[in-house]
């Protein structure tokens, strides 16, 4: 082995550099314990890298059908906000271009909250479209909490600009659409149009819960956003409940 090659050299290349095969064949020979340590920790880094490109792979074969018949304008369509106590239902709808690449994409619960927000600016910057649709907690009360959230998708699906050619839904189903369309069981973990629509609408919705905290802060909707945590539930019997709040989920405390 190439004595310039300190353990911090092999460790820099390892995780900074790219590789060539020849260099970690050599680093493979080099019998230091450093080196083997590093290589193990390259290796898995490596398998890693290579599970999540099949599972993008994966998550692209609904789009990959209908791009393979010409059609351009897929809508991934998901919403976040169903099950919280505070805040609005959110509902974004997403059109990838086919050459779209983002290794990692999953469901936005899978995510850090730092990975979604990286994950969000690439999507929003590469989208060929994207809207958001919002159904605020007075109307979620009148409607109901499944109406509103059908209504959201709606409203984020008919704000788009493009030509709609088909959509890909995340379980629910919306009847009378002028589109075709596909209901998809746990469709954020299968489509990355689903996914790209779930991370878009849970960074939206986390961010309006941050600023309704600025001028509600007894709640700490910038740490729970909105669901009902202890803390949360302790905060309601003590101030009561803000415009924000569901009426119609907190009639046992009302």
């Amino acid at each position: 082995m190439d004595t310039k090659w300190t353990v911090q050299k092999v460790k820099d290349y390892l995780f900074n550099s790219e590789c060539s095969a020849e260099i970690i064949e050599e680093f493979r020979q080099d019998h230091r314990k450093g080196v083997q340590k590093l290589l193990v920790q390259y290796d898995r880094k490596q398998a890693q890298i290579a599970k999540a490109i099949r599972h993008f792979e994966h998550m692209s074969s609904y789009e990959k059908k209908h791009w393979e018949k010409g059609k351009l304008h897929i809508v991934g369509i998901d919403e976040v906000g169903r099950g919280p106590l505070a805040g609005p239902v959110v509902a974004a709808a997403v059109i990838l271009p086919k050459e779209f690449q983002l290794i990692g994409i999953d469901d936005s619960k899978k995510l850090s909250k730092e990975k979604r927000e990286e994950f969000y600016e690439h999507i929003i910057e590469q989208s060929l479209d994207y809207n958001i649709g919002i159904i605020e907690p007075s109307e979620i009360d009148q409607i109901n909490i499944f109406q509103a959230t059908k209504k959201a998708m709606r409203l984020a699906l008919n704000g788009l600009s493009k030509d709609i050619e088909h959509i890909l839904i995340d379980a629910m189903q919306l009847e009378g659409l002028a589109y075709p369309s596909d209901s998809i069981i746990k469709g954020d973990q299968k489509s990355i149009s689903i996914a790209a629509a779930s991370i878009v609408a849970k960074v939206t919705r986390d961010r309006l819960m941050e600023e309704l905290h600025l001028s509600h802060p007894h709640y700490d909707f910038h740490k729970n956003s909105g669901y009902g945590t202890r803390a949360h539930i302790e905060a309601i019997k003590k101030y009561g409940l803000t415009k924000h709040h569901r009426r119609s989920f907190l009639k046992s405390l009302t």
